[in-house]
């Protein structure tokens, strides 16, 4: 029989009705960052298989929207994004700042 994933499969006894809620809360918000995670990772295949600046482009969008609702620490959108403007620059001809 296959495992259920912790989040699924765990029943808190809160203590308090604001943690009752907060376990309600968690695996909507859990489903739902795990479709951005999942969606930040096809842009970024694509981007590394056949990198156009288009492809680019809406993968930084991606990022800064996950950074901004805090799915992914915005230090490493901004890494990331670094290395996006680099690649950009590359196609351009131009150097990065």
């Amino acid at each position: 029989m296959p495992r259920a994933s912790p989040s699924t499969n765990f029943r808190s006894m809160a203590n308090t009705r604001s943690a009752a809620k907060r376990a309600r809360q968690m695996p909507g918000r859990a489903l739902r960052n795990r479709s951005v995670l999942s969606r930040l990772g096809s842009l970024q295949k694509r981007t590394a298989t056949k990198s156009n600046a288009e492809d680019i482009r809406s993968l930084i969008s991606a990022l800064d929207k996950a950074a901004k609702r805090g799915i992914i620490h915005k230090n490493a959108a901004n890494r990331r994004k670094a290395r996006l403007d680099k690649l950009l620059a590359a196609m351009r001809g131009t150097p990065a700042a």
